[in-house]
């Protein structure tokens, strides 16, 4: 046989093998997610919990049920950012050279703000790779606001949004005259703070801030010194949007010091919190969220619960916006056929999507902001069908506001790329 001819035949017979196997591959191909929080470090617990919330919500909600776009798994990736700003842009240069093009993230705002910069300066230096941010769970407003980025979604309330809700609520409760503000010395903390502050003074002006205090973020190991302030400040309440560690020693700080006062938080709940606070926060622990706690509104988000339990037994379901998110996305996947960061982008904007809980969310175009009923919470023992911790204890809904009265406007001004 001449050359040409076995040339011939040998293409024919690749073609051929080629044709035969492609739709398999794609099939089997997954479809990669990076997911970048602390998995090492203070804050690991919280993002080995949302590591654990997103993996199950892929398997049980997807793969099990023979996975996306015609047969495709989901793998979800986990990037260990150590919560730091440095390590995040390191992280994502390793998301960059694995090909990971859909990045989650939550923990901390101040990562949040560098992972947006950096997918920003990325993507307009590679038209045709960008990445798309996933923002679970830091509520910087700026996110969606002066910083909004074609490129970001938000998934959770930012703060302004829950202190609006958590300043009516506590404007109704006439028996708090003097409020005591604590944060971590960071962006989110300092927005709690001067937000809280002038809400109140235009809802209860009659409301005296007898403290205004930050701490270094992650560092502090014995709270007493602060909680000696808040006890000496006579004030009726607290307002703090710490969350791990520095949640969970705060609030036992100042149970400890026989202060019986309520605590208004973003984050007191979960993680080992719950346990630790035990009976000593009850009734005292009160929590804005997104989502409902107890009682739980459908079977469908029970059987979730109950079947991530049983796989999980030391954790809870602690981030419902996690699951939100990543059933959002799919359902953008599945709209555009693409995993596309451009593609999905454009199907997400303006979508309305039904809970688990048979909610309806919106995700607002203009800024990719979602918007969601919000609810305040306690921490009891009472009318909990799921506790948190396997303590006995958990949330009980005692305030509710629908999603469209937590529409707000917003600055953004977003550049949006052409295609």
């Amino acid at each position: 046989m001449n050359k040409s001819k076995f040339a011939l035949k040998l293409n024919s017979l690749l073609l051929a093998a080629l044709l035969s196997i492609s739709p398999i591959s794609l099939a089997q191909e997954p479809v990669r997610i990076a997911f970048m929080d602390p998995l090492s470090g203070t804050f690991a617990s919280i993002g080995t919990s949302g590591l654990k919330q997103i993996q199950f919500a892929a398997e049980y909600l997807f793969n099990s049920r023979g996975g996306i776009l015609g047969g495709r798994m989901i793998e979800i990736v986990p990037l260990d950012n150590k919560q730091s700003p440095t390590e995040t842009q390191l992280q994502f240069k390793r998301a960059i050279s694995e090909g990971l093009r859909i990045i989650f993230q939550g923990n901390s705002s101040a990562v949040a703000n560098t992972l947006s910069a950096t997918i920003s300066r990325h993507n307009r230096r590679n038209p045709g790779m960008e990445v798309l941010q996933i923002n679970y769970s830091a509520v910087d407003p700026i996110l969606t606001e002066e910083n909004c980025s074609f490129w970001h979604f938000r998934f959770d309330a930012h703060a302004v949004m829950k202190l609006n809700v958590l300043t009516d609520y506590i404007a109704m409760n006439e028996d708090i005259k003097s409020m005591y503000i604590i944060g971590q010395d960071y962006s989110f903390g300092h927005i709690v703070s001067e937000t809280a502050i002038r809400l109140l003074n235009e809802k209860r002006p009659d409301i005296e801030i007898v403290g205004n205090e930050f701490h270094p973020i992650g560092q502090v190991k014995d709270f007493t010194p602060y909680v000696t302030k808040i006890v000496s400040s006579g004030a009726d309440a607290v307002i703090t949007g710490n969350f791990g560690a520095d949640m969970v020693s705060l609030a036992r700080s100042i149970i400890d010091s026989g202060l019986d006062i309520p605590i208004y938080t973003f984050y007191a709940a979960y993680d080992g919190i719950t346990a630790t606070l035990g009976e000593d926060g009850k009734g005292r622990i009160r929590l804005i969220h997104n989502e409902t706690s107890n009682p739980i509104p459908t079977e469908e988000r029970k059987a979730f619960i109950r079947a991530f339990k049983k796989r999980h037994p030391n954790n809870d379901v602690t981030q419902p916006r996690i699951i939100n998110a990543l059933s959002m996305v799919v359902a953008a996947m599945e709209q555009t056929q693409s995993t596309d960061p451009y593609d999905i982008a454009l199907a997400l904007e303006d979508m309305r999507f039904t809970t688990l809980s048979g909610e309806e969310i919106w995700m607002r175009g203009s800024d990719h902001q979602i918007f969601q009923s919000l609810h305040i919470s306690v921490h009891t023992d009472e009318g909990i069908e799921f506790d948190a911790d396997n303590s006995g204890y958990g949330l009980f809904s005692v305030y509710h506001v629908p999603a469209e009265e937590t529409i707000v406007d917003s600055s953004c001004n977003m550049k949006r790329p052409s295609r």
